[in-house]
């Protein structure tokens, strides 16, 4: 199957403190006072390489809220189905966690979350609230209920998730 049918973007789950307008509006702001600093000081002041440092800090700043949250090198947060895998990527700094297919024995769709219970006894919880929208809802719980059927893991559905 192409990439592009097996996996479903995620928006990652808004835990910042700051909203995403309001972090690149100070970085930018940042930044602009960094310049300013740096075109009204003297050159002959001491510690006048911090101006630099701190415009290199607010770059950087401002680079990693666009690459965390903004798919710049595309999808950052997804699901997808693999062949006798289910793959849960929950960021750009974060690790994949892999579910192989022969070691569950139970998918729990519930309204806010999806649980992986493993033949070993371990659960895995996966936040649902990062699949937004109706129509990417509908594709998972169709992706999950064929990833079920092919595989043989049985797939339990609270009915409030609909």
């Amino acid at each position: 199957m192409p990439t592009g049918t097996t996996r479903i973007r995620l928006r990652p789950a808004n835990s910042s403190r700051l909203s995403f307008g309001v972090q690149v509006s100070l970085a930018i702001f940042a930044i602009v006072y960094a310049v300013l600093m740096l075109r009204n000081s003297p050159s002959t002041q001491d510690f006048y390489w911090l101006s630099y440092v701190f415009l290199a800090g607010c770059v950087v700043y401002l680079g990693f809220i666009l690459v965390h949250n903004a798919p710049v090198f595309g999808t950052q947060s997804y699901f997808e189905f693999a062949p006798g895998y289910l793959v849960h990527k929950a960021g750009l700094f974060r690790a994949k966690q892999v579910f192989a297919a022969e070691n569950m024995s139970l998918l729990e769709l519930l309204p806010r979350q999806l649980r992986v219970r493993l033949k070993d006894g371990d659960i895995h919880v996966l936040n649902m609230r990062e699949v937004r929208g109706t129509r990417r809802r509908a594709v998972l719980r169709g992706q999950l209920e064929g990833f079920a059927r092919r595989y043989g893991v049985e797939l339990r559905e609270d009915t409030a998730a609909s």
